[in-house]
């Protein structure tokens, strides 16, 4: 857990345009070089170990298997880009490697992270913090957002209708009526830069059929004052204190251990197999 206060990242610009708009380009280093090279080289030592058959877009919650992802994850330089929006009191709620290979990269489709966690969390607010591990372009299937959807419309809780998981990621996407789908934002990024989300913001991708792979680490950040339903997590989940204290009556996993328990009550469970 970082205790130190690092200075904020974000002008006050910045700021009101991620609550404006529910989503933020940041398009400098996050990480400083050798932390981001030894990230990357963590990563691609985990994608080189996955089992045969798994998909690279599936590698959810990795830090519960392997918590020396954590230093990176909780990191003063990637708190300081939450802690301007949600606070000094800061919880990890999830971290997701969507690692898209070339060729044959499955289209994430349109979502907000908000319906999967209904209930999960209250009240609703995560920023996400989606660190490029490679270049993440329009050609090879970059992230998409629709501006201003966090607060408009259903505001994070849309319909769904059933998608091809063969090609899809997840087995859901928003119906049609309820998006606007040429107001779509391209958010292109080079390693080691990142965008910001809000939970609520209508997001995706294309699938990628160019010959560049495409990675990304999603972080998931809460205040701590939100208030957790660990009746509702079922033994299948865990959430980690990053920075300050707790102002929600929550309880927070340990980062030195791995939580094997935890892995096998996911992949046993059909809501928290393809949970992203």
């Amino acid at each position: 857990m970082s205790t130190i206060i690092s200075e904020p990242r974000l002008t006050s610009q910045q700021i009101e345009t991620y609550r404006r708009e529910g989503y933020l380009i940041y398009d400098q280093p996050v990480l400083s070089q050798d932390k981001f090279d030894s990230l990357k080289a963590y990563f691609e030592k985990l994608l080189a170990t996955l089992p045969e058959g798994e998909r690279p877009e599936a590698m959810d919650v990795p830090h519960f298997m392997n918590p020396e992802l954590l230093k990176w994850a909780m990191d003063d330089e990637i708190l300081g880009l939450v802690e301007p929006i949600i606070g000094s009191d800061i919880a990890l709620f999830s971290t997701h490697f969507i690692c898209k290979p070339k060729g044959n990269g499955k289209r994430v489709p349109w979502h907000e992270d908000s319906a999967y966690w209904k209930n999960q969390i209250n009240p609703m607010e995560v920023v996400t913090v989606w660190l490029a591990i490679d270049p993440s372009l329009k050609e090879n299937g970059c992230m998409m957002v629709i501006p201003t959807t966090h607060r408009t419309g259903r505001q994070g809780f849309s319909d769904y209708n059933p998608v091809d998981q063969a090609k899809n990621v997840f087995a859901n996407e928003i119906v049609k009526e309820q998006r606007e789908d040429d107001k779509r934002v391209y958010l292109v990024l080079q390693p080691n830069q990142c965008s910001l989300h809000n939970a609520r913001t209508m997001h995706g991708s294309e699938p990628n059929t160019s010959n560049k792979r495409r990675c990304g680490w999603t972080l998931r950040f809460t205040s701590t004052s939100v208030k957790f339903n660990y009746e509702m997590f079922g033994g299948k989940h865990q959430v980690y204190l990053a920075r300050g204290r707790d102002l929600g009556g929550n309880h927070y996993a340990d980062p030195t251990r791995s939580y094997p328990e935890v892995m096998a009550a996911r992949s046993a469970s059909s809501t928290y197999k393809y949970s992203h």
